[in-house]
């Protein structure tokens, strides 16, 4: 899968946990091989609960669509690391460790593991 690193933000479609209907958002990410990357700082939107119901998702960056399965990531793991890295630096440049753990300090980042190609 390939997309521009230029794209700033996709349209992230998810199904309605009551009404499964598509709620649509548009978001900032960063793609890595084959998982795309999301941040969200606050509460739980719609988007992030409805993903909880049901984590497939539909994702539209540059034009093309795509199919993934999207996943919370967990606070101690080396991807959630990687995912605040390339969020930051693709939006921000390099910055240091410390500003990195600061700026995500309220957030929570998904993964998305890309499954097609519409």
């Amino acid at each position: 899968m390939t997309t521009p690193s230029a794209e700033k933000t996709l349209h992230l479609t998810t199904s309605g946990r009551r009404t499964r209907k598509p709620h649509v958002v548009e978001i900032w990410f960063v793609m890595n091989n084959d998982k795309v990357y999301l941040s969200h700082e606050g509460e739980e939107t719609d988007w992030m609960k409805n993903i909880r119901k049901d984590s497939q998702v539909f994702l539209k960056i540059n034009g093309k669509d795509f199919v993934g399965e999207a996943h919370f990531l967990n606070e101690s793991t080396d991807e959630l690391w990687r995912a605040k890295v390339a969020l930051y630096e693709k939006y921000y440049g390099q910055a240091s460790r410390e500003i990195i753990m600061d700026w995500f300090s309220q957030s929570t980042l998904l993964s998305i593991k890309v499954l097609t190609v519409n």
